[in-house]
């Protein structure tokens, strides 16, 4: 059985709170789980202590036994100290699409073209000074 730790959704229309939990991963969200950890109410400030609530000696437990966390817990575990998260790298996120990068190659064109027509220009007139 393949081992998840995930959030699973509980609270009103747009007024979630999270339960953290280990749950088999074939699982739906809501559905049936193993154990709960803890808790997250991402609507609580940043700086709160009850923002997320976590069992570390069980979480550590799940983990020893091949529990593999979501992105998300994986964060909370980390803030936690208890496993460290990889960072991510991605160089490509930052490049800009295909189309943009089209239009950017273009306006480039036309701007060295008029910067080319303006040096003719001014090559062309004959100096007052002379």
């Amino acid at each position: 059985m393949a081992l998840s730790i995930r959030l699973a959704r509980g609270g009103a229309k747009k007024r979630p709170v999270y339960r953290i939990v280990v749950t088999d991963s074939r699982s739906p969200r809501d559905g049936r789980f193993l154990e709960k950890l803890g808790t997250y109410n991402p609507l609580l400030p940043k700086d709160s202590a009850e923002r997320v609530t976590l069992d570390a000696e069980r979480a550590k437990h799940w983990l020893s036994q091949g529990a593999q966390p979501t992105d998300r817990v994986a964060r909370f575990l980390d803030s936690a100290g208890i496993r460290p998260r990889a960072a991510r790298h991605n160089p490509k996120k930052g490049e800009p699409g295909d189309k943009a990068r089209e239009r950017a190659e273009a306006r480039a064109a036309r701007a060295a073209e008029a910067a080319a027509d303006t040096g003719a220009d001014a090559g062309d007139t004959p100096a007052a000074d002379s």
